[in-house]
């Protein structure tokens, strides 16, 4: 990866966004047409928030943004919030989204439930050289069912900014999470995003990166399979042009025995975009019965493209 263009030394903190704006950016919110609820956020800050049904409340599903989860559950919240080191070389950046991360999405689905539509969550960027930390954390008990759609958006798709992002994702046995990331930021942005999951006995855990803006973008996703019977399905594409960067580093830990991952990666590369892939597949001393595969397909547009792809067992 071209790293000597990773000076971060002219970002600052996101300031909040004037009321105007703050419109602007509600109305061009728009995702699914149906969804089950849906939180918008600018620079950090929670804009608006489209509210549950009363009767998932009433089966117990908790969605917060993140402070006030961590106020109001702090039990459950510290449990499993970056509970899971970074392990594939971002630990610098893990530190960073720590120290300054203050907004983000927190979702908990009780044993037994389903959430048959769609969250949705927008994670807004403003102004120039601002830098903005979102994140997501999904508890999904026993046998719960859910889907959750992030957005990451630049409000101007050229003026430079830094976007240091994590996601953590616990499935209990039997629960089944359908996770999907678009990032979409400035073509002058800076991305780091970081996913970390974790499956339990039967569950069923897919994701889906979409990643179509920033200059250079980097993407770290880890599995951990932990209960026999867990699945995890590790999917993206990537849609590069110009002198666009993606670089994406992935880990599929089997720790138990029959446990399956499957990694799916697609590329399209124009002008002198450049992508990397550097996967691993690990399965631990006694792992027996493991079924893992990954496959990386890259279409070069251009002469200049430049894929590569390292896939590792």
């Amino acid at each position: 990866a071209n790293v000597k263009d990773l000076d971060l030394s002219a970002y600052v903190q996101a300031q909040p966004v004037d009321d105007a704006t703050r419109d602007e950016l509600l109305t061009r919110s728009t995702g699914l047409a149906a969804v089950a609820g849906r939180m918008i956020f600018a620079n950090d800050q929670l804009l608006a928030q489209e509210t549950l049904a009363d009767s998932l409340r009433q089966r117990g599903v908790i969605w917060l943004p993140l402070e006030q989860a961590a106020a109001e559950h702090p039990e459950l919240f510290r449990k499993h919030f970056m509970r899971e080191e970074a392990i594939l070389g971002g630990q610098k950046f893990a530190a960073l989204h720590a120290s300054q991360v203050r907004a983000g999405t927190f979702l908990y689905v009780p044993r037994g439930v389903e959430i048959a539509l769609p969250i949705e969550t927008f994670h807004w960027q403003h102004g120039a050289h601002s830098s903005v930390f979102p994140h997501t954390l999904i508890i999904a008990g026993e046998m719960a069912k859910v889907t959750l759609v992030d957005y990451y958006e630049s409000a101007d798709h050229d003026a430079p900014g830094l976007a240091c992002g994590v996601n953590d994702l616990w499935l209990g046995a039997g629960a089944n999470v359908t996770y999907v990331c678009v990032q979409n930021w400035s073509r002058q942005a800076h991305s780091f995003q970081m996913n970390s999951t974790v499956v339990g006995r039967d569950a069923n855990s897919k994701s889906l990166f979409a990643q179509l803006g920033g200059r250079h973008v980097r993407s770290e996703s880890i599995s951990h399979l932990r209960g026999q019977g867990g699945r995890s399905d590790m999917l993206a594409v990537a849609v590069a042009e110009g002198a666009q960067e993606v670089d994406a580093r992935t880990f599929q830990i089997h720790e138990v025995p029959n446990t399956q991952s499957d990694l799916l990666y697609k590329n399209s590369l124009d002008d002198t975009a450049r992508t990397i892939f550097a996967g691993l597949i690990r399965v631990d001393p006694g792992a027996h019965r493991t079924d893992a595969y990954q496959k990386v397909r890259n279409l070069l547009l251009s002469d200049e493209a430049e894929a590569t792809s390292a896939p590792g067992l």
